[in-house]
């Protein structure tokens, strides 16, 4: 190699080393600088004697405009050095903030939980594994495995078989978009509010009074005893889990139906020509040009059906064998005021999300081809 390659090439290397450090120092002084100048700007509003009206408008400003004149700063700074340094800079002012947020409210918690998972109650007394053996042992503890898989099966596929259902009938309907519309209805509300509404639903009293339960009223019209559907294990559950397929239901099918219309026409009229009837059509055609769009929908549900709380809730409180694990941990750390057991049951919850996670992100890395 001569001299000049050798000096190429070695000023290559400073070059992307100097890139490089560039990147990791604007990713960490950009938000480190927000942080700090927000945090002071804040600090001073609320030690402040002004109206809160005053205060919280002037909070709004200071937090939008603050972070908006640090990106221009941040963006006029980087727009300064050589064409090639900005470009492989720029992204990197635009993801330091965020990645400082997920880092404060997501990774430190997560490891903080973690630390306090092998402490006592009191996270004083370092117990180590006795908080995970209770999680793992306590019958209770059991019972919520049993149902998050009650609510992951039935959930899962209640949800993601109806919509897909739907989203095959509404595409040959002449009204889709208000058939669409109707069904994606419940993800405007809330999951409490969806449990308070069908509370209403499953509302009992006894046979000699009026039922305001729109279920009982039913069963009684038809002759029948009014029943108290929360107390029917284990069928109280799979009552709860309809409520999730209701809400989701919308979700998975606006996701399925975007799938749908990306289907070659050409490839449906084939097999019509070749004489598939249309269950061979959406068995052989349809679901595995859109296989991957449904283990997306399917994932999704799957971490919800997982981290499932506010349904129980605000339904069952957890009682009559309906127990979750986050009804657990939220139990232990909040009525019994166990953070020992409360975190390591967090860090159980957090252990079941991350294979769903892992898998959500490596089928779409093969669709993206990287």
């Amino acid at each position: 190699m001569s001299e000049q390659d050798t000096s190429a090439s070695s000023g290559g290397i400073g070059g992307r080393a100097v890139v490089t450090l560039g990147r990791i120092l604007i990713s960490i002084f950009i938000p480190f600088v927000a942080f700090v100048v927000l945090w002071g700007g804040f600090i001073f509003l609320r030690d402040t004697n002004a109206p809160q009206g005053i205060i919280a408008s002037v909070a709004i400003i200071w937090g939008v405009g603050g972070v908006a004149l640090l990106f221009w700063v941040a963006d006029w700074v980087v727009n300064r050095l050589p064409l090639q340094t900005a470009k492989k800079l720029q992204p990197f002012v635009f993801v330091g903030p965020a990645l400082v947020i997920l880092g404060w409210y997501l990774f430190i918690p997560a490891l903080r939980s973690l630390y306090l998972s092998f402490f006592d109650a009191r996270s004083q007394a370092f117990v180590g594994l006795q908080n995970y053996v209770f999680a793992f042992t306590d019958p209770k503890m059991l019972e919520s495995f049993v149902n998050n898989l009650m609510w992951i099966v039935l959930g899962t596929g209640g949800a993601v078989g109806f919509g897909l259902i739907i989203a095959l009938l509404a595409d040959r309907s002449r009204f889709e978009k208000f058939f669409k519309a109707l069904v994606f209805l419940p993800m405007a509300i809330s999951f409490v509010g969806a449990g308070v509404i069908w509370r209403f639903v499953y509302a009992y009293k006894p046979p000699m009074e009026e039922q305001i339960g729109l279920l009982n009223a039913m069963v009684t019209f038809f002759g029948g005893e009014p029943q108290a559907w929360f107390t029917m294990q284990p069928w109280n559950n799979i009552f709860l889990i309809v409520i999730l397929v209701w809400l989701q239901t919308g979700y998975a099918m606006v996701i399925i139906s975007a799938a749908l219309k990306g289907i070659p026409s050409s490839i449906i009229e084939a097999g019509r020509i070749d004489g598939a009837t249309e269950m061979k059509i959406i068995i052989r055609i349809i679901i595995p040009s859109i296989f991957s769009t449904l283990v997306t929908v399917a994932t999704t549900i799957i971490i919800i059906s997982l981290k499932i709380f506010d349904i129980v809730f605000t339904m069952t409180n957890g009682n009559y064998g309906t127990e979750v694990i986050a009804s657990m941990q939220y139990k232990q750390m909040f009525r019994f005021l166990h953070y020992g057991r409360g975190s390591a049951i967090a860090m159980v919850l957090v252990i079941a999300v991350i294979p769903v996670m892992w898998y959500n992100l490596r089928q779409f890395s093969k669709r993206e081809g990287f």
